[in-house]
């Protein structure tokens, strides 16, 4: 006999539960960010219900109804409504995918509905009170979005005209205004707990929307990065093979030729290099005053003691162009200064956007960060150059300075500073 079928059907079973578990868990993050929303809306439809019960009984008590009965109107109608708050809570996390009814959670509330709907129908002789607790109970269940339309038109097309034989019968006899009011509220409620139920699904629906978006510009935002690591590496690379080809046909029968191509090589692999470097600061930048703090921390952390000087409007500077100086000098003094001190400022004048850092030099450290081949400070100066300004390194005893400075006006695409939280 084969199990095949089965257990496909149970894989299917398992997948789609799995399924539904997940959703349920996105909802469930999604409606945290609306919370407050939430919370009026709930509060609205639990004052509402608790505002019919005690209407209920100060009716009762008013036309003279024994006290038994007013008792059992009065508990009843609260145990109701602490019922009805099982699946009204529920309805935070509903999904689409979800049961119309899930017994657990709705059969009480419909089950209590229908009982202090028979006990409040016989002790008030009112048709619409003794309907409204089971239809209340039944609009908390999970209608999909255009039936549950259809069916509080129903309901509430049904608790109207149980109103007007109310009106014509109990109310014409007793003639007081709470009883008006008590038929007002139970013809009405159905219709308000919908509405409610019916907004809070359009800001879920919203927020969903939103969180959609951001996780589509995030997506667009990786696929861009990869395209440009892509296309970024992949000329680079290409261009070094070929010259890497060339070298080892060429170094049998012309070593010097091939010695060049493996020096030019060698400049491929420090602009892919350089490159990669480029395009990774695009999309780390931070405010220019958090990128002197990080400095300051880590130089501090190395033992260092250092400290900064930041211009109150350093935000506004161009960070494109300081950002990677201030990380490129940091760690040169890292790697090269061996120094006990250090000081960094950014500061504005005469038009001009002012960097220095300033550090104390071992005796037996080097300097200079381009020693060895590496970027170091040529790099620092293209990028200053590539902003319109200037680089100049001075070294004074044992202090080596670094100044870049570039022009205020220039473009700039700084990063702004958090706001502070209010609360």
């Amino acid at each position: 006999m084969s199990i095949q079928p089965d257990y496909a059907a149970a894989s299917a079973g398992a997948a789609s539960a799995a399924s539904a578990a997940a959703e349920a868990r996105s909802a469930v993050r999604l409606t945290r960010n609306i919370t407050a929303t939430w919370w009026y809306m709930a509060v609205a439809i639990v004052v509402f219900e608790l505002m019919l019960v005690v209407v209920s009984v100060e009716t009762l008590v008013r036309s003279g109804v024994g006290t038994a009965e007013v008792a059992a109107v009065g508990v009843g109608g609260l145990l109701w409504w602490l019922a009805t708050l099982v699946p009204l809570a529920d309805y935070r996390r509903r999904t689409d995918a979800a049961p119309l009814l899930v017994w657990r959670r709705h059969g009480p509330a419909l089950l209590i509905g229908l009982a202090y709907g028979l006990a409040a129908g016989l002790v008030t002789d009112l048709w619409v009170l003794g309907a409204l607790p089971v239809i209340q109970a039944a609009m908390l269940l999970n209608w999909p979005p255009g039936v549950r339309f259809r069916v509080v038109l129903a309901a509430t097309a049904l608790l109207v005209a149980l109103s007007l034989i109310d009106s014509a019968v109990v109310l014409e006899e007793t003639g007081g205004a709470g009883w008006a009011q008590l038929v007002f509220l139970a013809a009405t409620l159905p219709a308000v707990t919908v509405s409610s139920l019916w907004w809070w699904d359009v800001l879920v629906a919203l927020d969903r929307a939103r969180a959609s978006e951001a996780r589509l510009a995030a997506t667009q935002e990786r696929l861009r990065v990869a395209t440009d690591v892509h296309d970024l590496q992949g000329h680079h690379l290409q261009v070094i093979a070929l010259q890497l080809e060339l070298s080892e046909r060429l170094m049998p029968h012309d070593p010097e030729a091939g010695l060049e191509q493996l020096r030019a090589a060698r400049v491929s692999v420090d602009a892919a290099r350089q490159g990669t470097r480029d395009l990774a600061t695009r999309f780390r930048s931070v405010p220019l005053p958090d990128e002197l703090a990080n400095a300051v921390d880590l130089l501090r952390a190395a033992g260092t003691d250092a400290a900064a000087t930041v211009d109150p409007d350093a935000a506004s500077a161009p960070a494109s162009a300081l950002g990677p100086v201030i990380r490129e000098t940091t760690t040169n003094v890292l790697r090269h200064g061996g120094g006990r001190r250090a000081h960094l400022s950014l500061t504005r004048a005469d038009g001009v956007w002012r960097y220095e850092i300033s550090n104390d030099v071992a005796a037996t450290a080097t300097a200079v960060a381009g020693d060895g081949g590496g970027a170091g400070l040529d790099g620092i100066a293209r990028r200053a150059a590539e902003a319109g300004g200037r680089l100049d390194v001075r070294r004074w005893d044992e202090t080596f300075t670094v100044v870049v400075t570039v022009p205020a006006d220039t473009e700039s695409d700084a990063v702004p500073a958090p706001a502070d939280d209010a609360g």
